[in-house]
């Protein structure tokens, strides 16, 4: 992969060279390289297998170019890269595109411009994950793979059930999933903000399912982390548990339960749902269910929910966006009450000067409605991680994380629920709808039990239940919540979250319950 300073030198010579074409009337070069490694897992008990699959990888570097050209009437704007080539030719060839493309666009302002803030976050990869080799990458897979297997081995409820410890592998146990490694550099440099500015970043992470094949059980787990030395056995362990723990799962009705939703449920509804919704692209567009409500409450006085890019040793921190201004933290809700946005800068300049912008955020002040909008958030990240140098900056979270005002221990939380379900694992969550309503659904495919007399009673079946409900029952319902959160890893994103306790919560028994009563 390209060295940063090489990165830096290319992103500098297109600079000067473009801004003095006698059309360009703003620059901006953004110059990306990055690399991701990957080794799949495939423990099988009783098939011949290699536990560790071979490591893969793919590498990538270019250039994006934005500009704005001057036209006979009126300036356009425009968007090109060009990959793997940053001499000359490349640089040429990525501003014509962006002369081709470029469009008149009336809400476009001007390229990101700086603000009162500085950068906060300066050198934070970790140089043994930048140079991770294929030995160190499989030594990390077997790492996991031998934490879910002994695990198992040492399940004294398996011995049992296969009638001693020779007979473990016949339960038909598996061990699938990844781990994965992004390294990722980049340079900016434009027309407002001058001087070049670089950033690396590095994270490796663990998504694991195990099964006991024989009693269609299974469990999930995963890790995260931004250092080799820091990264350890725990998604194959958590999973291995998981799934012991999920043997003769048990259906129950539809209704309104009380509900503890697990860390990975509470990500999954804020990276689907919730954060969607508080994004200054969704406030233009009307399409959120926060419509007109900045500084009101919308959640219960007990929750805060914030996105911080800046925080040093998470998973998403940089120094600073793909627009090339300083991340931080913004508060989206604060004690409750809507208090911010994600944003960039192009949606933070047309949303301030939309003439319907106190019908969208409400009516706040000018100065509430520009501290709400800090373009923290312009990114130009891509599913599997990466900043991709071939599309223009769009709003991304980074570190998005939810708290509690009094937080109490996991099983304190199941005993103030007395009576419900534990949700551990959903998928398929969108919104029913559209997202204004703020209406969603989704099915419960793992991880999950039975709460009776403030306990766990027994495990639930998988996919079995779907979860179709409001999101304000979610943010104003809320009973509890732990007062530990974690880096829970949902598809390629990660928030930071809690375990929450919510009430009256609806559920639909999926199509089977009622055959299996008879």
């Amino acid at each position: 992969m390209m060295s940063i300073d090489d990165l830096a030198r290319a992103a500098t010579e297109a600079f000067e060279w473009a801004r003095h074409q006698p059309d360009v009337r703003e620059v901006e070069i953004f110059v990306a390289a990055n690399a991701a490694l990957l080794t799949r897992l495939n423990y099988t008990s009783h098939i011949p297998c290699d536990g560790v699959e071979e490591p893969k990888s793919a590498t990538a570097h270019g250039i994006g170019i934005q500009a704005v050209f001057a036209g006979p009437d009126g300036d356009l704007v425009g968007f090109g890269s060009e990959p793997s080539d940053l001499a000359a030719r490349g640089v040429e060839r990525a501003l014509t595109k962006a002369r081709r493309a470029a469009v008149r666009d009336p809400e476009f302002v001007s390229l990101p411009k700086p603000g009162p803030e500085r950068r906060t976050l300066g050198t934070h990869h970790d140089p043994a994950l930048m140079t991770l080799d294929d030995r160190a990458l499989v030594e990390a897979g077997w790492k996991v793979v031998n934490g879910a297997v002994r695990t198992f081995l040492h399940a004294g409820r398996l011995a049992e059930l296969a009638g001693g410890e020779a007979g473990l592998r016949d339960l038909g146990l598996i061990v699938g999933g990844d781990v994965s490694v992004v390294q990722e550099r980049a340079a900016i440099v434009s027309t407002h903000l001058p001087r070049v500015q670089t950033d690396e970043a590095t994270v490796i992470t663990s998504s694991i399912t195990a099964m006991v094949e024989k009693f269609d059980a299974k469990g999930s787990g995963w890790s995260t982390g931004t250092r080799l030395d820091h990264f350890t056995d725990e998604a194959g362990v958590e999973a291995a548990r998981s799934a012991i723990a999920a043997i003769d799962g048990v259906r129950v009705p539809s209704g309104t339960y009380t509900v503890v939703l697990g860390r990975q449920p509470v990500a999954d509804l804020l990276n689907n749902i919730i954060v969607p919704a508080c994004t200054a692209s969704s406030f233009y567009a009307s399409n959120t269910p926060f419509l007109g409500r900045l500084g009101t409450r919308v959640a219960g006085p007990g929750l805060h929910l914030y996105d911080d890019g800046a925080a040093a040793e998470r998973i998403a921190s940089k120094g600073i966006t793909c627009e090339g201004l300083p991340t931080g933290r913004t508060d989206l809700i604060r004690a409750g009450v809507l208090t911010g946005c994600l944003s960039s800068w192009y949606e933070t300049q047309r949303l301030l000067r939309d003439p319907a912008r106190a019908e969208k955020l409400g009516t706040a002040p000018d100065e509430a409605a520009r501290r709400a909008l800090v373009p923290r958030n312009g990114f130009r990240f891509a599913f599997g991680g990466g900043r991709q140098f071939d599309t223009s900056p769009s709003i991304s979270a980074s570190n998005v994380v939810l708290e509690g005002e009094d937080g109490v221990t996991r099983d304190e939380l199941i005993r103030r629920v007395g009576n419900g379900l534990y949700i551990g694992r959903i998928w398929y969550t969108y919104p029913v709808n559209g997202l204004r309503a703020g209406d969603f659904t989704c099915t419960v495919v793992g991880d999950s039990y039975i709460i009776c007399g403030g306990r766990i009673a027994a495990p639930l079946r998988a996919n079995v239940i779907r979860v179709n409900d409001n999101i304000a029952t979610i943010l104003n319902n809320v009973v509890g919540v732990t007062k530990d959160v974690r880096g829970t890893v949902v598809w390629a994103e990660v928030a930071y979250t809690p375990e929450v306790a919510i009430s009256g919560v609806r559920i639909d028994a999926i199509a089977g319950f009622m055959e299996d009563l008879a």
